[in-house]
């Protein structure tokens, strides 16, 4: 039969069917597939399928591997206690089973230690929209909005690459802010090319200049937000000359940028990872809101603030117990009542549940025994030699393990480190729930059950929990159920969702508290999610000094990011053939004169923390003061060798997007 589902890869979760045969075949529903979605079934018989469990690199039953960790988690926990264990997980896995890794920490492992790759993606994001809204929603209305809306300003996105599907639903108007001249940028009606790490100081003068030409949405502000009097004496230092000075900027695009926004009818701003992934992240989106909320956008049909979620289920997955602080339902983990309300679900003691843990990068970069960290590490669902920042550092840590075990379906840079690899599900061989980046519940539906061998994510941490001594369900629908539970009365309310109201067709989007409730497609209509139902203004500065400078040694920005035909680290899309794609260096003609270098010569990129070497690709896209790299790509060619680990103080975001760094020909 075929099989109703969605794309396994971005957050927009596009609807395709699946029909089994010779080769499975897809067909959109309800709108286009990229490149990536068409390919997507061509990794469920893919040669490179892992399909035993292996023990030490050898294939073993699934008894034997999973009595071997579970052996030695006990042991590890006697000796050192449960902090010596620690779980990393994904943005990409099922609701259910982001669900149950969050429990199986705190239940079965007793460790704080439990962190996801979406703290790489989204934090910066989530936390400054809680800190204005109340609430996290990646967009807090539907899609249909970005149609109807008459202005768009896009900062640090490039949908042309990373949501094809996406990009022919924009308004035609669009203002673009990159250090690069992307597909997106290009097709735009104004494009802002800053220098890296300045898009703060762009919005705040955006700002400056809505409030000298009479811009504001007075009655708003009045009536639904606190904190504009100290926002406007912050941004009156970000006159458009200054800016201009600090960002590299013209003023007239500037001044263009903002009468396109102020004068539009609906206007929507949405930020992208090109501003959120620094060490002043979470300030450069609350700038981004700021101008949002005094141009009185939020909670209007066709307008408001959006952050486009990366990967397939980066908003779920960050809801419902993967991130260190959090409990189901968004809720904290420090909060008493949430404690109780959870541990009731699971029935447990609230003061068993252990307390915050820190950020995966903080996470990956203590491991070992060496370091006082935790000594095993579960990883699902995520591939850090690659993705994760300064990842030469990260893999040393990983080879300083005890234990390290990786549940996957293709042999990974990770698990190719890994003590215990152990075969699971793909997304046509399990059922469950995505969220996608619009809030929006979504039914994943089975094609086809796994091949012989090979486990459900679910399947896997119910055996090992039992065997650890304790019960969890493994039935996906029964452990939507309890999610449902235990997310009751939080932000990211599922209580009145149902498998059964998502087959019928139902658009459920969270908050969703009861089963005759509709959903809330567009949030902050009436209020904010804050105690006195009002957003939040912050001031927020540039940096003066960045949290990695140039200097003689150093000179140049590396800005990383995606390519259209690749995903992640790659470890799926670099198996695919049709999505053929090769690691380079961006760089502009003059830089490459000045060094020696031509177009397509192998070229050596070093920060420092190390370095990667890729062919040279000339383009008057980039800055001269820039140069870009992928971050898809292994071994000689891992961009995140260099990358910064920098911080930022509020998400615990790592700086991808901006380091210093030399470039010189390879030798």
């Amino acid at each position: 039969m075929p099989a109703a589902t969605h794309c396994p890869y971005c957050a927009l979760q596009c609807g395709m069917t699946l029909t089994d045969g010779p080769s499975v075949a897809v067909q959109p529903r309800g709108g286009g597939l990229c490149r990536k979605g068409w390919t997507a079934a061509d990794l469920l018989d893919h040669p490179d399928r892992l399909r035993q469990p292996l023990l030490d690199r050898t294939p073993v039953s699934w008894d034997r591997a999973l009595g071997h960790v579970a052996t030695t988690l006990r042991r590890l926990r006697a000796e050192h206690g449960p902090d010596a264990v620690a779980v990393f997980g994904g943005g990409g896995l099922t609701n259910e089973t982001a669900y149950t890794l969050g429990k199986f920490a705190r239940v079965a492992l007793g460790t704080r230690f439990i962190d996801y790759n979406g703290r790489f993606c989204m934090s910066a994001a989530a936390a400054a929209g809680n800190r204005a809204f109340g609430v996290d929603r990646g967009l807090p209305f539907p899609l249909s909005d970005l149609t109807h809306a008459d202005v768009l300003l896009l900062a640090g996105v490039n949908t042309a690459e990373t949501m094809p599907p996406l990009a022919g639903r924009l308004a035609p108007t669009r203002v673009v802010i990159d250090p690069r001249a992307t597909p997106t940028a290009r097709d735009a009606t104004l494009h802002l090319q800053p220098a890296p790490g300045t898009d703060l100081a762009v919005a705040n003068g955006l700002l400056h200049l809505v409030i000298a030409e009479g811009l504001l949405d007075k009655d708003y502000l009045a009536a639904r937000t606190t904190g504009f009097a100290e926002v406007r004496q912050a941004v009156a230092a970000y006159w458009p000359a200054r800016v201009e000075r600090l960002t590299g900027v013209p003023v007239a695009d500037l001044e263009a940028a903002a009468r396109l926004l102020g004068r539009a009818r609906n206007a929507v701003i949405l930020t992208g990872r090109g501003v959120e992934q620094h060490a002043h992240g979470t300030d450069t989106v609350t700038a981004f809101i700021n101008l949002a909320l005094a141009l009185g956008l939020p909670g209007r049909p066709g307008s408001g603030y959006g952050c486009l979620t990366g990967q397939g289920n980066g908003q779920g997955g960050r809801e419902h117990g993967q991130k260190a602080d959090q409990l189901p339902g968004y809720r904290r983990i420090d909060d008493p009542a949430a404690r109780a309300h959870v541990a009731a679900v699971w029935g447990v003691d609230p003061s068993t549940l252990p307390g915050p843990g820190v950020s995966a990068t903080e996470l990956l970069l203590s491991l070992g025994k060496d370091r006082g960290g935790p000594r095993a590490l579960l990883v699902f669902g995520a591939n850090p030699v690659v993705s994760a920042p300064n990842a030469r550092a990260v893999e040393a840590r990983l080879k300083a393990l005890d234990l390290l075990v990786v549940a996957d379906f293709v042999p990974s840079e990770t698990a190719a480190l890994a003590h215990v690899v152990l075969p699971v599900a793909q997304w046509a061989e399990d059922e469950g729930t995505m969220t996608n980046l619009e809030g929006r519940v979504l039914r994943r539906r089975r094609l086809r059950p796994p091949p012989p061998g090979v486990r459900t994510d679910l399947a896997v941490l119910a055996d090992l929990a039992g065997r650890l001594g304790a019960r969890f369900e493994s039935a996906p629908d029964a452990v939507f159920a309890e999610l449902g539970r235990a997310s009751a009365g939080g932000p990211a309310d599922y209580s009145g969702i149902s498998w059964g109201r998502l087959e019928h067709g139902e658009p459920l989007y969270w908050p969703c508290p009861a089963p005759d409730h509709p959903g809330t497609p567009r949030l902050f209509t009436e209020r904010f999610h804050t105690p006195d139902g009002r957003a939040r203004l912050v001031a927020v500065e540039q940096p003066r000094v960045p949290a990695e400078p140039v200097d003689a040694r150093y000179p140049l920005h590396l800005t990383t990011g995606r390519l259209l035909a690749q995903y992640q680290s790659g470890a799926q899309t670099r198996r695919v053939a049709a999505l053929d794609a090769d690691a380079f260096v961006e760089l502009h003609p003059e830089v490459a004169e000045r060094l020696g270098i031509a177009d397509g010569t192998p070229v050596r990129v070093t920060s420092r923390r190390g370095s990667f070497t890729a062919p040279a690709r000339l383009s008057t896209a980039i800055r001269p003061d820039t140069v870009f790299a992928p971050f898809h790509f292994p071994g000689a060619a891992r961009a995140n060798s260099v990358t910064s680990d920098a911080l930022d103080p509020h998400s615990r975001m790592p700086q991808f997007k901006v380091c210093a760094v030399a470039v010189e020909p390879a030798r």
